[in-house]
């Protein structure tokens, strides 16, 4: 049973959505989860209006299948508290357990060969993979992030999101806002893309998974692997490997989808595997004996602190997969 347990009752949604009321919950995990390393992946850089940092947690607007969501999501000593607003708060707080990772099990992954991954491990025993549910609130900004600098992305993805989303539903913190529907990214205006400093080839992309958008939701979803789930997302004109492996590590809380074609990360796997940077091939060979849990390796290297140094200590490459 998911240990999810609902407030006490409260108004029906309409009257919710008028009065501000929100929906609340409390979800009490069987072990520990880090909201910082489990959620952080969802922030679009520190310009993201749908998405704030607090002391005990964060503020998350969603586009939900019945319409805007603000969540709130804080951890206390009895669990990890809730409250929703707006149409989409059932949705929310039905997914809490998914997008705090309830079903991202970490138990069969070995990584005693390297000293690095299993030491972090060790002191991040609350890392999860999230699970939103929303695979192009997740590939519209995977798009604009391709094959520019993570500053120019989050800029450019800040000033749409301000301009064309709706304000964020309930008490959120000043400025925050939901991400445009898919008929509104369809409707930007040229020039506002090129202010933005989102060339054509970009734009085009987002349009066009926008116009298949309710489409790819049931694609994926109904895709009998994960690996499939990938090849329909790159039907999409514009939505290579790089940008379906960002999308699916956040939308399905993918745990060997593996960015390959990313700037910096071939470079951060080798120097905190083998203590020298690598190219793709390098990394995909080095990420090979966890096949199958890979992102979940990748999201350790990166919890580790690790930064990307030319020396280090080499680490005996070895076979988990029958472990």
């Amino acid at each position: 049973m998911v240990p999810l347990v609902e407030a006490p009752p409260t108004a029906p949604t309409a009257t919710r959505a008028a009065t501000a009321e929100p929906l609340a919950a409390v979800y009490r995990p069987a072990s520990p989860v880090d909201l910082r390393h489990t959620l952080g992946p969802l922030g679009r850089g520190p310009y993201d209006p749908t998405t704030a940092w607090v002391a005990r947690g964060l503020w998350r607007t969603f586009r939900a299948p019945d319409g805007p969501v603000t969540l709130r999501i804080e951890a206390a000593s009895d669990g990890i508290h809730a409250a929703a607003w707006g149409p989409g708060a059932e949705w929310a707080i039905d997914g809490l357990p998914q997008l705090l990772g309830c079903d991202d099990d970490w138990s069969t992954l070995d990584v005693r060969a390297s000293p690095l991954l299993h030491e972090t491990l060790r002191r991040n025993p609350g890392i999860r993979l999230t699970r939103t549910r929303r695979v192009f609130e997740a590939l519209a900004p995977a798009i604009i992030e391709q094959k520019v600098t993570s500053v120019e992305a989050y800029r450019a993805w800040a000033r749409l999101v301000r301009k064309y989303g709706e304000p964020a539903p309930g008490p959120a913190p000043d400025g925050m806002r939901v991400i445009p529907s898919p008929d509104t990214w369809r409707r930007i205006p040229s020039w506002e893309w090129h202010r933005a400093g989102v060339d054509p080839r970009r734009s085009r992309a987002v349009v066009e998974s926008a116009i298949v958008a309710s489409s790819l939701e049931r694609a994926t979803s109904s895709a009998a692997s994960l690996v499939e789930a990938a090849a329909r997302l790159r039907t999409v004109l514009g939505v290579g490997v790089w940008t379906a492996a960002e999308t699916l590590q956040r939308s399905h809380g993918d745990p060997d989808a593996v960015s390959v074609g990313d700037y910096h990360l071939a470079h951060y796997v080798g120097s905190a595997l083998i203590g020298r940077r690598v190219d793709d091939d390098g990394m995909l060979e080095l990420l090979e004996p966890w096949a199958g849990q890979r992102q979940r390796v990748i999201r350790l290297i990166l919890a580790s602190g690790h930064r990307d140094e030319r020396h280090g200590p080499r680490m005996t490459i070895q076979d988990h997969r029958g472990h």
